[in-house]
């Protein structure tokens, strides 16, 4: 029987995803090379995404980023604690949740129109219909005129636009993206930043987003979680009241984009993350924000 909200003592229905105390934990070669011994991915890991927001989740290395993804896409099975979505409780993966990551994972032998059917075959969708919902996604991810060339005929960022388009075809209600951008140069990452803040804004989807970049997470977000290492657990989650829409050029000469972003990297230091300081612009004034943000073990829980 689905656990609802009200259950775990949540009435807001707005909640899409409750995470309520996720462990992971693995048995690994023991440090002396003897046996077995345990180690600690992730712990005490709770968190509530409310419908049709977009969280990024950033970390040090090795803090638990991607294996939190795997356990929500179903992929792995937590030690311990509860995933629930839309009322259900995740067992498995299923045609609810969308994955990118940042391997394109395209199939080699089909067009982008046929991978980006691939999900919609698997609905058992008929062809024309098919066809026609393809060629809504690619004229949203900007490939129209691209549709019958292959994975090996595209420049990384149009893959990645391919793996993007084949995920939300399908309609999953979650999208999960694991540093979706991490392979391609510079230039070409901040285009497709601006191009999924303005999917995103078209679509409604709830997204979660995993980087280990501190001005994607902001540019893209409503809230970034910020995550500790050994083991994996939630440091602070910090709202980011930025105007929407945004764009690169226009937060990289924002004052409140810089003082966020001074929030988040202080996070990241005291939580173990490797940045540089120098990196970090001086703020020229905190923003505010409103609301209530689901804090844990900081001092920036608001900033007024």
């Amino acid at each position: 029987m689905p656990i609802t909200a009200e259950k775990l003592g949540y009435l807001d229905e707005d909640y899409k995803i409750v995470l309520r105390d996720l462990r992971q934990e693995y048995q690994v070669r023991a440090k002396d090379g003897d046996g077995k011994e345990s180690f600690v991915a992730i712990e005490n890991f709770s968190l509530d995404v409310r419908c049709g927001e977009f969280v990024s989740i950033v970390g040090p290395s090795g803090c638990g980023k991607s294996t939190l993804l795997d356990i929500l896409a179903g992929l792995s099975k937590a030690t311990s604690g509860t995933i629930i979505i839309d009322g259900k409780k995740v067992i498995g993966p299923a045609l609810d949740r969308g994955i990118v990551m940042q391997g394109y994972a395209l199939f080699p032998w089909r067009t982008v129109r046929k991978n980006v059917e691939f999900g919609l075959e698997m609905k058992g969708l008929p062809a024309g219909e098919r066809r026609e919902i393809s060629s809504r996604y690619i004229e949203l991810v900007s490939l129209a005129g691209f549709e019958d060339r292959y994975p090996h005929e595209l420049s990384g960022g149009m893959k990645q636009r391919v793996a993007i388009a084949r995920a939300l075809a399908y309609d999953p209600e979650v999208l999960l993206m694991d540093e979706p951008f991490a392979a391609v140069d510079a230039q070409t990452r901040e285009t497709l930043q601006d191009e999924l803040v303005r999917i995103w804004e078209k679509t409604g989807k709830t997204i979660i987003f995993v980087t280990h970049s501190i001005d994607e997470a902001i540019l893209l977000a409503g809230r970034v979680v910020v995550m500790s290492p050994n083991p994996g657990r939630i440091r602070a989650v910090i709202g980011v009241e930025l105007p929407r829409p945004r764009t690169n050029r226009e937060m990289r000469a924002s004052g409140a984009f810089a003082a966020v972003r001074q929030i988040v990297w202080e996070n990241l230091q005291e939580s173990g993350g490797q940045f540089a300081p120098e990196a970090v612009p001086e703020p020229r004034f905190q923003p505010g924000f409103s609301g209530k943000l689901a804090v844990a073990e900081t001092r920036f829980a608001a900033v007024p």
